[in-house]
């Protein structure tokens, strides 16, 4: 499930997701997580795909996520 959320929501980072880190487009304090619609603090995102420039907040959802490619 992909969750969009309005691009203007106050604290929302905007980010380039590459192989082994992110470029800030848009300084935030969080990101979304594409699967569950959780809010995820900068501090805390460790997961992601360059391919989809999706968010995750475990690994769990990101494993889930990705088999549904």
């Amino acid at each position: 499930m992909s969750v969009m959320r309005a691009p203007d929501m106050p604290g929302l980072a905007l980010l380039r997701y590459r192989a082994a880190d992110y470029q800030v487009l848009r300084p935030g304090r969080f990101v979304i997580c594409a699967v569950s619609g959780a809010e995820i603090p900068l501090g805390e995102l460790a997961y992601w795909s360059e391919a989809r420039q999706e968010a995750y907040r475990s690994a769990p959802e990101a494993t889930r996520a990705l088999a549904t490619s």
